[in-house]
């Protein structure tokens, strides 16, 4: 049995060692560097397989490959962990990665980066396979950071503009934010458990449900407060940032910077859902904190909503699909702030498919209009780009939750399982319902906008504007596929193994028909209010402006977040390096090295002196020198 479980580790190792030969051979390779990170991610999803169906059957597979470190009780070691909840994540990940992987060969055609970007997307996948195979806080930790790493390099693909260097340092600096929260609750884990591995620390919990923590205890003490609520939010500060949620959304739109392709793998599918994987991995410790669920459903709450009212009124294609990322994992972590953690990851799955399906069919169109990116300069394309228009079509009625996609089966399970957690969550899962008809009126607004109506293309290109080669429209057809083939897959039933103690995911009764049918209807009634505005009446959004010109402003910049960030923090940040700079580092710092300096210079020139080389000075310095010192001996 050794054999075949240390087979599971090539896995994460194959995109690894692809980006070795990248990182080295790059150069020599270059527009052959797909020949090198397709295969590789391909074994690996076959091999992925293999480990769910080892899985399903029962088996559980925990590979320990070495120890790190052993200090006293503490042991640190690097493991794979594999059950329910991490087989269907590394499906995920490695369909969503190698579908990518296929399409870039035909995106990033010409990329004078071309086997750099390769490079790292292989490293990209290997840091996110290692994140969920994780049997332990610490290696969590580490492979959380690579991703962020990852996403840094990736969305400043394109360093030589100004846009993409800025995009590529908000979500690092931003991340880094979540990710200080994230090591305290890490820190702390290993001081009240004393071990930082999974299983251990979930067997522990019982015995410490009481335990608290005084975070007043350097000044005096009196402030107690649960060790369990306090790791569960520092925890869900990492989860925070990972995942975009609010107040730490503001670095996914701007992540549209980086080439299409890294927007559907890292930004829609895999990176921003790890916050969410996390919060699920961990469901035992959150089930100890009621107030940490809480906490998690309000912001996930809030994260739907906001994510939702900006989408409605932005004009680039993709920070439309961003922004609807935003909302979708807000009802992902409200899922799993409310205990449905199998609705929770119902719904990420299904989302991976359907949302990389629109990112990247959204970049077929780039492709097609010479990356203009405004919608307000596409229309038309329907007839020109048929594949892409109707796999577009597929994703929008899977975001919107249309009867018989993957998206209309794990949507209302997230809203059946909001609805039956309490008064809280009835008043979310209403609140998630007329979400839904608000995604469903932006997904058909930027379909109808982008393939109907007159064409608004460039004049100089659209004649040029045809369906992209085969390498961009094979990933489009097989993720269209999947947006309605993952909701008949018994994803749930498979999931609920993973949480024993908590969701079983299944739901049924009137209140299920009843979610259903209003859920249903408030979809429907979204496409219709966008085939009325967009289609029949074309002049009436203009109007609906003018109307409601201060909501519209509102929505349009993003309820001004960004700008009250640059004012409170920011612009202050910077006004506050600068004054240090002037009056620490330069008044004090530098004269104090600049002085020592000066000191020593002063020293020689006064040596320098009496350094004359001349035997007569030397005779009258050791004269006076003698009479100083005789003088002072009979004086004192």
């Amino acid at each position: 049995m050794v054999a075949p479980l240390m087979l599971y580790a090539l896995i994460p190792l194959l995109p690894l060692l692809a980006f070795v030969i990248l990182g080295l051979a790059g150069h020599v390779v270059k527009t052959r560097a797909h020949l090198i990170a397709v295969p590789a991610v391909g074994v690996s999803f076959l091999l992925s397989v293999l480990a769910c169906v080892e899985v399903a059957n029962g088996h559980v597979l925990d590979i320990a490959l070495y120890t790190w470190a052993t200090s006293g009780d503490l042991t640190i070691r690097l493991g794979l962990y594999v059950d329910q909840l991490t087989a269907a994540m590394l499906l995920l990940v490695t369909v969503v990665s190698g579908l990518v992987h296929v399409y870039t060969i035909g995106y990033m055609h010409g990329d004078p980066g071309y086997a750099r970007f390769f490079g790292n997307i292989a490293l990209f996948t290997f840091s996110m396979l290692m994140l969920v195979m994780s049997d332990n806080f610490l290696q969590l930790f580490v492979f959380w950071e690579a991703v962020g790493l990852c996403s840094y390099l990736l969305i400043g693909h394109w360093y030589e503009r100004h846009a993409a260097r800025a995009a590529a340092t908000k979500a690092f600096i931003v991340n880094r934010i979540g990710d200080f929260g994230f090591l305290l609750g890490i820190l702390l884990v290993c001081v009240v458990f004393g071990t930082l591995q999974y299983q251990a620390v979930f067997s522990g919990i019982a015995a410490r449900a009481d335990a608290t923590v005084d975070l007043l205890g350097a000044v005096g003490g009196g402030w107690e407060v649960s060790a369990m609520t306090l790791i569960a939010l520092l925890l869900f500060v990492g989860a925070v940032g990972k995942s975009a949620q609010v107040p730490l959304h503001v670095w996914l739109p701007d992540a549209m910077e980086g080439p299409t392709p890294i927007s559907a793998l890292i930004h829609a599918a895999t990176m921003v859902t790890a916050g969410v994987f996390m919060v699920a991995r961990l469901a035992p410790l959150y089930n100890a904190s009621p107030v940490a669920l809480t906490v998690v459903a309000i912001v996930g709450g809030a994260t739907m909503v906001v994510g939702a009212s900006i989408a409605l009124t932005q004009y680039d294609i993709k920070r439309v699909v961003a922004y609807s990322t935003l909302s979708q994992l807000g009802y992902m972590m409200m899922a799993c702030g409310l205990g449905g953690y199998v609705a929770g990851m119902y719904h990420l799955l299904t989302h991976g498919a359907f949302k990389a399906l629109l990112f990247l069919g959204c970049g077929s169109v780039i492709l097609a209009v010479h990356h203009e990116q405004d919608m307000r300069y596409m229309g038309g394309l329907k007839a020109t780009m048929p594949v892409t228009c109707w796999t577009v079509v597929i994703g929008a009625l899977a975001l919107a939750g249309f009867p018989f996609t993957a998206g209309f089966f794990s949507k209302d399970a997230v809203l059946l399982a909001a609805w039956e957690a309490g008064s809280l969550g009835q008043l979310l899962a209403v609140l998630g319902v007329i979400t839904a008809g608000v995604t469903a009126f932006y997904s058909f607004r930027l379909v109808f906008v982008t393939f109907w109506g007159a064409s608004r293309v460039d004049p100089r290109h659209a004649d040029q504007v045809r369906e992209p080669s085969f390498v961009v429209t094979v990933p489009l057809l097989v993720l269209a596929v999947l947006s309605i083939l993952t909701g008949y897959l018994g994803i749930p039933d498979f999931l609920r193994h993973a949480f024993p103690d908590g969701d079983s995911g299944g739901h049924h009764g009137a209140a299920a028909t009843g979610i259903m049918v209003v859920a249903t209807l408030a979809g429907l009634g979204g496409i219709a209010m966008a085939y009325v505005l967009y289609v029949q009446s074309p002049d009436w959004p203009d109007r609906l402006v003018q109307r409601w010109h201060r909501a519209y402003q509102g929505s349009f910049h993003k309820w001004y977040v960004d700008e009250a960030y640059e004012k409170v923090f920011v612009k202050p940040t910077f006004v506050l390096s600068d004054r240090m700079w002037k009056n620490v580092d330069v008044a004090i710092i530098d004269n104090a090295v600049n002085g020592v300096a000066r000191g020593f210079a002063w020293g020689g020139w006064v040596i320098r002196l009496i350094q004359t080389g001349e035997t007569q000075n030397y005779a009258l310095g050791m004269t006076v020198g003698a009479v100083l010192i005789l003088t002072a001996y009979l004086l004192f």
